[in-house]
């Protein structure tokens, strides 16, 4: 199989992967193929032809990819192209994010229990989602920090 073939099929496993999680297989494939292209940098055309995606829904899926966070983009002076990477540390930004979601859930949960009462019958669909995050939360808590420098060597 062909080096280009191989790097193809990883991308989509990348995709695959995302899809579980609800994004979408396009931006799936754009962030696999970020991750593994040369030049790091690529323009909108150089995406799309890589992995076959059309323009039009290639720029939903970049835009959305860079408010998540995964991406940055520029444009070279005296061009109108506008050229994507994945952005610094991109990973440990968008788990970092998460993280922050677990806890605002928490908050949202506790208000929960304090509106229906914490041992009202019905309330306990709402006290395992609270049990589940403030477990979630101090793993997260206990768990040792990240250091920048070491995040990418495997």
């Amino acid at each position: 199989m062909a080096e280009q073939d191989q790097l193809l099929d990883w991308v989509e496993r990348v995709s695959t992967y995302l899809a579980r999680d609800g994004v979408p297989p396009i931006a799936g494939r754009v962030l696999g193929w970020l991750m593994v292209c040369d030049p790091p940098e690529q323009s909108a055309g150089q995406i799309s032809a890589a992995i076959g995606a059309s323009r039009a829904s290639l720029t939903s899926n970049l835009r959305l990819l860079s408010s998540m966070g995964f991406l940055t983009w520029r444009s070279r002076p005296g061009a109108r192209t506008v050229y994507y990477r994945m952005a610094e540390h991109a990973w440990s930004v968008v788990v970092r994010r998460q993280i922050a979601g677990v806890t605002s859930f928490l908050d949202i949960t506790r208000d929960g229990l304090s509106l229906l009462g914490p041992d009202e019958d019905h309330a306990a669909r709402i006290r395992q989602a609270h049990a589940t995050f403030e477990w979630m939360a101090k793993v997260f808590d206990d768990a040792p920090p990240l250091h920048p420098e070491r995040e990418e060597t495997p």
